[in-house]
C-alpha cells in the first residue's frame, strides 16, 4: 500500500526545508565552530550548543565561557531573523519550480546586542529561542534566551537590532 500523494509532497516540503535550515547553519563559520544545531518545529526554531570542554571559561566553577555563551545567543537571534525572511521565499521558489535561494543573501548585520547574564553555564548541553518582536523592511528587533535543563531557569538572555540586508533577485 502507498501513502497518499499529498503526504508525500508535506514529507518532500519538509525535507526541503530541513536541508535549507542546515543549509544556513553551514554559511556561517562560526556555528560551525561551536557545533551549533538546529531543531524545528513549524515557525520556533531551538538552537542546541553541545557541550564540550573547551567551552569552559572558568575552570574552577566549570561555568561556560561568557563569550561563547554570548555567540551562543546572537547565532539563535540570527538564525531566527534570517530563517523568518528565507522561509517564504523557499516556498514561493518550491511553488513556481525554481531553485531555492541561497541563505547567505538574507544575512543580517547587528546594529545593537545586549546580554544579562543571569547564571553560570554548566558544563552541559545549552538551548536558545530567539523571537522576533518587530520586523520591518531594514531593520528587526529580537529577544532571545539561554538555557540548560529547564527553560524557566535561563542561563542568559540579550536583546538587540539587526540591519536587514535586502535580498538579492
Amino acid at each position: 500500500m502507498t501513502a497518499p500523494p499529498i503526504l508525500e509532497e508535506a514529507q518532500l516540503r519538509e525535507a526541503r526545508r530541513e536541508a535549507a535550515l542546515q543549509a544556513l547553519a553551514q554559511e556561517i563559520p562560526y556555528i560551525v565552530f561551536l557545533g551549533v544545531r538546529f531543531e524545528r518545529r513549524g515557525d520556533e526554531l531551538t538552537a542546541v550548543l553541545p557541550y564540550r570542554p573547551s567551552l569552559i571559561g572558568n575552570p574552577i566553577k566549570k561555568a561556560l565561557h561568557g563569550g561563547a555563551v554570548g555567540a551562543f545567543l546572537e547565532i539563535a537571534a540570527m538564525t531566527q531573523v534570517t530563517w523568518s525572511r528565507l522561509q517564504p521565499r523557499l516556498d514561493a521558489a518550491e511553488q513556481e519550480g525554481r531553485d531555492p535561494p541561497s541563505a547567505r543573501i538574507f544575512a543580517p548585520k547587528t546594529i545593537d546586542f545586549s546580554i544579562d547574564y543571569l547564571r553560570p553555564g554548566r558544563p552541559v548541553d545549552a538551548y536558545a529561542r530567539a523571537r522576533i518582536l518587530r520586523q520591518g523592511r531594514r531593520v528587526a528587533n529580537f529577544w532571545v534566551e539561554a538555557w540548560q535543563e529547564t527553560r524557566e531557569n535561563p542561563i542568559a538572555a540579550a536583546h538587540g537590532h539587526f540591519l536587514l540586508t535586502p535580498p538579492a533577485e
